[in-house]
């Protein structure tokens, strides 16, 4: 078995963890039948996944909040920037939320209009089919 011996720093061990739910989601999305891409950079296109159901493509972004906390109030980050979702996932708890990106500055995570999902593949696509 592999054992893993060196130590990763932590702000390196943060941006895996981060990582790791765009890898999660785009895995649930392509198990569910959608094209799946991910850009190279997304530096400024504030776009973490590209999903196209063969005709029509969606720019997703995927958040992460380090908290258990469904009240907390999330930043618009994307102002000016054509994305279609931003899809937030706990990373004390297995909750998420889908939403439409808001021209507020801050919003509710438990808005009405976000859609809450349970961490896993089924739950997910479930709510994502709402959204």
């Amino acid at each position: 078995m592999p054992v893993k011996n060196a130590p990763q720093k932590e702000s390196y061990a943060r941006h895996y963890h981060n990582h790791s739910f765009e890898s999660l989601c785009a895995s649930w999305l392509l198990a569910d039948g959608w094209d799946v891409f991910s850009p190279l950079i997304d530096h400024g296109s504030k776009t973490d996944i590209l999903i196209s159901d063969g005709s029509n493509y969606y720019r997703i972004q995927v958040k992460t909040v380090d908290t258990a906390d469904e009240t907390l109030v999330v930043e618009n980050k994307w102002d000016n920037v054509p994305i279609d979702y931003v899809i937030y996932f706990s990373k004390q708890r297995d909750w998420g939320y889908i939403a439409k990106p808001f021209r507020q500055r801050l919003k509710k995570l438990d808005s009405p209009d976000h859609i809450r999902f349970h961490q896993h593949r089924k739950n997910f696509i479930k709510a994502f089919n709402k959204a």
